[in-house]
């Protein structure tokens, strides 16, 4: 309906998922404001106002009409995302006083999954919070340990911060934290420091093609504060999707630049670029771990329940 696709992700996203899409060879119509009206071509069908006798002889295929006058012709299937609506019209909350939201009728719930009705919870889409699977998983899970888990869980809650996101397109696109724009909003520019690269994945290199026809990876690292921390990662490309996951865990524990830069590098892989994204090692030496992996610094070590056998030394055979 506008300029382009995923236009509430990073600009770096939406804009290397683009051109990739292009480069595909998907047509895109862009700035169409939707679909008018689809009918086959065997109906009569005129798409021209001033040729009242046009028409189109029966082949089965469908036209779709643009609500900015463009025509696509000859269609064979037409796969329609308008969005979706929480279904709770049937469960009359109303009559029992549960608030929704005027317009599209999410559920309001509060950072315990609490309706404005006692004992009434809401977690998942319907709230219209992080519309994600797994996110009302962690919902509920949360819920569930605060009402049956005691006293232990008694403020138990479920974070919608920093969640990590995937978009299965091709390629794939990882996303975490906040847009560059965001960032700036938040932050202001004097306060954020953002780190970029693009290129083509080593699992390309073998191919015989011209460099600028092999498919790039775009990586993103947004900063913000003294300490540089991490409150922005984005990225797309081949594994873009599998990376995402331990990267979102360093987040979730406050990782900053030089955290990231003491990581060693795994090679050959995309995600290296993540550790090793320039400039390295000249980011103040902070780190938001409990305990600081820099400048080589020991591993973490457990708080043992219990005592180890020997004092935890190895013994001779």
């Amino acid at each position: 309906r506008k300029h382009k696709a995923m236009r509430t992700f990073d600009d770096m996203l939406s804009d290397a998922l683009d051109q990739e899409m292009q480069r595909q060879g998907i047509v895109i119509y862009r700035n169409t404001n939707g679909v008018k009206s689809i009918k086959c071509s065997d109906e009569h069908f005129n798409t021209n106002e001033e040729d009242e006798e046009e028409e189109e002889e029966g082949t089965g295929k469908k036209k779709v009409v643009l609500n900015n006058g463009e025509v696509i012709p000859e269609v064979d299937v037409i796969l329609m995302a308008t969005g979706r609506l929480p279904a709770v019209n049937g469960l009359n909350l109303s009559s029992i006083g549960v608030m929704q939201e005027e317009k599209k009728g999410y559920v309001i719930t509060n950072d315990y999954s609490e309706t404005s009705v006692p004992n009434v919870y809401a977690i998942g889409d319907v709230c219209g919070k992080v519309e994600l699977t797994p996110m009302a998983i962690a919902a509920g899970r949360r819920l569930a340990d605060r009402l049956f888990g005691g006293a232990e869980h008694a403020g138990a809650k479920v974070s919608y911060d920093n969640v990590p996101t995937v978009v299965f397109s091709h390629p794939p696109i990882g996303t975490i934290g906040l847009t560059e724009r965001q960032a700036l909003e938040k932050y202001g520019p004097q306060n954020i420091k953002v780190y970029r690269s693009k290129f083509p994945n080593l699992y390309y290199g073998p191919w015989m093609v011209e460099a600028e026809d092999k498919p790039k990876t775009a990586m993103k690292l947004i900063c913000a504060g003294k300490e540089e921390l991490v409150v922005g990662l984005h990225v797309i490309g081949m594994g873009a999707d599998e990376m995402l996951q331990g990267f979102g865990i360093a987040m979730k524990m406050g990782a900053t630049k030089a955290d990231f830069d003491a990581c060693v590098a795994i090679h050959p892989t995309a995600a290296e670029e993540f550790v090793t994204m320039f400039p390295w090692g000249l980011s103040s030496a902070v780190s938001g771990a409990a305990v600081s992996p820099l400048n080589g610094a020991a591993s973490p070590e457990p708080t043992l329940l219990y005592p180890v056998e020997g004092g935890g030394e190895e013994k001779d055979s």
